[in-house]
């Protein structure tokens, strides 16, 4: 768990030094792009360790070295994300961090939708199948019972 923390917060860190480093030369959004999508990644990764304590002992999720550590970690990030977005701004124009932000939540929820509008169609797919094997069954039991039905009826009489 401090494992991914660090992840996060180190991943966030590498982000704005990469952009930094690139921002004053970079010609369009694209030349710092990865930077911004470990930028995002990062903060995700400190916000999920913040929301995951389904594993933490009830000690490691009350201290106060853990909760200080994740409230801090989520601020300096926050700090990050603010710095980031006004030297993208600057650069690229007012409104072009907002646009990011916008089309990548676009992306996100798109991608949810496709995520669940396949799993809709597997279990549509799973109860057809279902159907068609019930079906199937269904009649090879009307058959077997008309086989021995007759069977039956051609032996006694």
């Amino acid at each position: 768990m401090i494992a991914e923390t660090l992840a996060g917060i180190a991943l966030v860190k590498s982000a704005v030094e990469g952009i930094k480093s690139a921002i004053n030369t970079a010609n369009n959004i694209s030349d710092i792009a990865s930077h911004i999508d470990n930028l995002f990644e990062g903060e995700k990764q400190i916000q999920k360790k913040r929301a995951n304590k389904s594993n933490v002992g009830i000690g490691d999720q009350f201290g106060i070295n853990s909760v200080a550590q994740e409230v801090i970690d989520a601020r300096l990030a926050q700090e990050q994300i603010q710095e980031m977005k006004t030297l993208v701004d600057l650069r690229f124009g007012h409104g072009t961090w907002q646009g990011i932000v916008e089309e990548r939540a676009k992306r996100i929820r798109e991608a949810k939708e496709a995520k669940a509008a396949a799993r809709r169609e597997a279990i549509k797919r799973h109860n057809e199948m279902m159907e068609a094997i019930k079906n199937g069954a269904i009649i090879v039991g009307v058959i077997l019972t008309t086989i021995v039905l007759f069977t039956f009826l051609a032996i006694f009489i």
